[in-house]
């Protein structure tokens, strides 16, 4: 097993786990259930260490393909550019998210305050993760280059 294998295992949960967390959270909105916006919190603590995790595999993985016939380092590069905003970002939402559930805990006010700042935070994450996972795929799969 070598780094782009390990990378291509672990790269589409934190992409994945941002759409499943802005879903439940946006349940938990409009159902108004606390435990169920608590649940999208820990989804996004979980998509932002697996956000770093993919981006610390990711350098293994260019190792491994940079030297691949068809794969150029422009593609690569601009991958690296959309994966470390998406990284910004998805961290940024796991920090909120833990101090958002530290509000929650304590029963403050400021805790759905939190909850919102997270729901959009989780937005830009899809977006950038979007062009995150699209740029990714590019690097090896030809048919969906433009």
């Amino acid at each position: 097993m070598n780094g782009a294998h390990i990378h291509l295992a672990v790269n589409h949960l934190p992409i994945v786990g941002v759409i499943i967390g802005a879903l439940v959270l946006i349940a938990g909105m409009i159902l108004r259930k606390q435990q169920v916006n608590l649940t999208a919190l820990g989804i996004f603590i979980f998509s932002a260490i697996t956000a770093m995790i993919s981006n610390f595999t990711g350098e293994e993985a260019e190792e491994v393909v940079e030297e691949l016939a068809g794969v150029s380092h422009d593609i690569i590069h601009t991958h690296e550019e959309y994966a470390e905003t998406f990284l910004a970002i998805t961290i940024a939402l796991g920090v909120i998210s833990i101090l958002t559930l530290f509000l929650a805990k304590k029963k403050h006010k400021f805790a759905k305050f939190g909850c919102i700042i997270a729901l959009v935070l989780s937005f830009a994450a899809i977006f950038t993760g979007k062009l995150t996972g699209t740029s990714g795929g590019e690097i090896m799969h030809t048919e969906i280059r433009e």
